[in-house]
């Protein structure tokens, strides 16, 4: 155990009460009101570390954590201090500020300046550029020259790795200065495990962090440039993830490593962020670190990410998922949404998350405050240090049931489509059968691995519509359910179909079913109280969808449903119901990830349901496969391949958008298989850490490949990457050859 003095004890005590506070001894002694910079710790030693977790020290002296965000029942910013960044300014009393990064070659002056120039007219508040050396460190000076030339002030962020010498000397040029914890100092990525001892043998090693570390934050500090403490999920450092291992603990107490050096200097102009691919593990991440700064009494403020998101509305939900729940939460000064597409189109979903939490704010509208106010009184019991997801338990098919019930849900997360009965005629219905992911053979639909697992129809064709009808019972054979209002049963039978009864109904009638119904399901709206929504394990449903109230906060309401039936024990899968307004898919795709992906984040939620309110007019395919994206991004179902995919820099040694376009054609049939596509060897082996196989660019015109953190093939030639990317895939038993497209047989259908 290492020993701590009883000043250390004092000043860190000290320190979680008064955030202004900066540790280490010599760094107490102050002269005529002026901090004498003398007297800061100029090695490891004569720094005070915040206390460690390992040994349980810091829980002793501290106490235990407590909250991760200002309130559990509102959406309240968490307090922080402000950061100055030139003319912008992070933290909680500011506007979240929006930024990207750079994707030209840093040392081409006049196609930086040109692309900067275009963020900052899209409305971008920062750019990041990339910094390899010397010869971009001036070329920085060169840009950040040429933009105030031609009016632009936006700042700019070096983004550093390997190269502590280079970052003091880009700190001239640039308002800001990113560097990786993982990299920064310790940029040895050969997966090493060491042993330490004990405690004392890992502190040890913190002298050449400190080395590296101190003429940084002196030159920042003098410059009052700002900095960024960045550390990833991926490239943690080797003795981190030793001690640690590739865990969100890893990641937090690497950055308070950092930042503890930041500190003894009495240097704070900094923020943090927990960048990872993995939504949860990002999540998870920055609570974490949220709650560790509650306990320290720090308030730096947050800059929100997930790594290497991808493109399209996949790269946009999973970047909702991340940045949206913690946005929920009221954390995040400054955001960033890193896409495989131009800097310029990270502006749209990077805007609309940021109006979507400032929307959410209590303090600053009146309507948000009172639909929030609105949910009854909960007691939330989330555990925001693990990860958990609740799983529902899924029917069982009775020995009189003609249809297989368990096939209507899937124990990892259901994806049901909403479905009109004019989808169902004899001439639409072999095209509905496709939209909905089924296979056919000779006309008759079978279950696929993104197949909707059941429907939802607010409506039913007509009793004497045979041909419609015998649509709905082929995919009723399949174990397809068919989910239908209890009243619209009543006026319309249709036999093993499942009634959906409001709650209030489904008590008042005993859970009674109407002719033909097989199951019940039960639609709660976050309105009843909570003896009532206990009474759900008495009713045995088959499904409970959760449809929360318009005058009710969805994400409270649906926190508090999820509480009560924790507390129950009621077992029942629980699909989110999400109507939506929304006409334009990228939009679709943050509202989702925002606000069901905050919820399945914390492991609440079986499943999804989508229903179109209003013109909306959403292909069904379109809204199936983005109900399996929102799963697949939250880590709970996966129906295709996942693409870790770098938003492309100055490092990218190939056209990252063509390539990835590429190998998402070549292999986007794989479910189960992770590829990651990495334009450098910076976010190369340790940013694949949850990739199968990976693509990474070492070379110009080269390319290695591996299988997990292993090169297995190096410096193969652009053209010829993409194939030998598929055949290593073959190498190890994980492909499986495209299935020629099915051709609609319409007159099998019709007999």
């Amino acid at each position: 155990m290492v020993k701590i003095s009883p000043l250390a004890v004092a000043t860190a005590l000290a320190v979680a009460t008064n955030v202004d506070a900066f540790v280490g001894q010599r760094s107490l002694s102050r002269s005529a009101g002026k901090l004498d910079m003398s007297a800061y710790p100029t090695s490891h030693e004569d720094i005070l570390w915040t206390p460690s977790i390992k040994t349980g020290e810091r829980d002793e002296i501290l106490g235990p954590l407590t909250k991760y965000c200002e309130d559990l029942y509102s959406v309240t910013r968490r307090k922080t201090r402000t950061v100055t960044c030139g003319p912008i300014n992070f933290g909680s009393d500011h506007p979240i500020v929006r930024q990207t990064m750079a994707t030209t070659d840093t040392a081409n002056v006049d196609a930086s300046i040109e692309q900067i120039m275009r963020c900052a007219d899209k409305g971008f508040d920062l750019v990041r550029i990339t910094v390899q050396g010397r010869r971009e460190a001036n070329a920085a000076a060169k840009i950040r020259e040429g933009l105030f030339k031609k009016g632009y002030d936006i700042p700019l962020c070096a983004d550093m790795h390997f190269q502590p010498v280079v970052a003091q000397l880009v700190a001239d040029a640039v308002e800001k200065i990113r560097i990786n914890p993982g990299n920064f100092a310790d940029g040895r990525k050969d997966f090493e495990e060491k042993v330490y001892e004990s405690e004392a043998d890992y502190v040890k090693e913190r002298e050449y962090l400190v080395e590296a570390m101190l003429p940084l934050v002196q030159k920042c500090k003098d410059l009052n440039r700002c900095m960024r403490i960045g550390t990833n999920h991926g490239s943690l450092s080797s003795r981190v993830l030793s001690y640690y291992g590739d865990t969100p603990r890893g990641m937090v107490e690497s950055a308070i490593e950092f930042a503890d050096i930041c500190r003894s200097q009495d240097y704070h102009n900094f923020v943090f962020s927990m960048k990872a691919s993995n939504p949860l593990v990002m999540v998870q991440s920055y609570r974490l670190l949220a709650s560790e700064m509650y306990r320290l009494g720090w308030d730096y403020p947050l800059h929100l990410g997930v790594t290497e998101a991808g493109e399209g509305e996949d790269g946009r939900m999973k970047s909702a998922v991340g940045i949206g729940t913690l946005l929920a939460d009221g954390l995040g000064d400054t955001v960033r949404v890193s896409l495989t597409e131009d800097p310029e189109f990270e502006y749209e979903p990077c805007n609309r998350l940021a109006e979507m939490a400032e929307s959410r704010l209590a303090a600053t509208n009146p309507d948000a405050d009172a639909r929030q106010k609105a949910v009854r009184k909960y007691v939330d019991t989330r555990d925001i240090t693990t990860y958990a997801r609740r799983v529902g338990t899924l029917p069982v098919k009775k020995e009189e049931e003609k249809v297989d019930v368990g096939l209507f849900l899937n124990p990892n997360g259901s994806v049901i489509s909403t479905i009109s009965p004019p989808m169902l005629s004899e001439g639409n219905a072999p095209y509905l059968y496709k939209e909905l992911g089924f296979k056919t053979a000779v006309g008759m639909p079978f279950k696929d691995i993104a197949t909707a697992d059941s429907v939802f129809m607010r409506t039913l064709p007509a009793v004497d519509d045979s041909k419609s009808r015998t649509s709905l019972r082929r995919m009723m054979e399949v174990g397809t359910g068919v989910i239908v209002p209890a009243e619209e049963l009543e006026k319309n039978p249709l036999e093993n179909a499942v009634a959906l009864m409001s709650l209030t109904d489904a008590v008042a009638k005993d859970g009674k079913l109407p002719e033909g119904a097989i199951r019940l399901a039960i639609e709660i709206d976050g309105s009843e109280d909570d003896e009532t929504i206990a009474k759900v394990k008495d009713l045995d449903p088959t499904m409970i969808t959760v449809c929360i109230d318009d005058n009710l906060s969805q994400l409270h309401a649906s926190r508090r449903i999820f509480e009560i039936l924790k507390a129950n024990d009621v077992m029942t899968p629980a699909i989110h119901h999400y109507k939506t307004t929304a006409s334009d898919s990228n939009e679709l795709a943050l509202e989702l990830g925002t606000k069901i992906g905050s919820l399945l984040t914390d492991g609440n939620g079986d499943g999804i349901l989508i229903e179109q309110v209003g013109e909306t007019n959403f292909s069904v395919d379109f809204l199936r496969n983005t109900g399996f994206s929102l799963l697949q991004g939250c880590r709970m179902r996966n129906t295709k391949t996942e693409f870790v995919s770098c938003p492309s820099c100055g490092r990218t040694l190939f056209d990252l958008q063509e390539t990835t376009a590429q190998i998402q054609e070549a292999t986007g049939h794989l479910p189960g298989v992770t590829v990651a596509v990495m334009g450098c060897i910076v976010n190369g082996p340790g940013e694949m850490a949850d990739a199968d196989f990976g693509y990474v660019g070492t070379l110009p015109g080269k390319v290695d490949l591996y299988y997990g953190k292993e090169v297995v093939r190096k410096n193969i030639p652009n053209a010829e990457a993409v194939d030998a990317l598929v055949e290593l895939i073959k190498s190890y038993g994980m492909w499986k050859d495209k299935e020629e497209a099915e051709e609609v047989e319409e007159a099998a259908v019709a007999a």
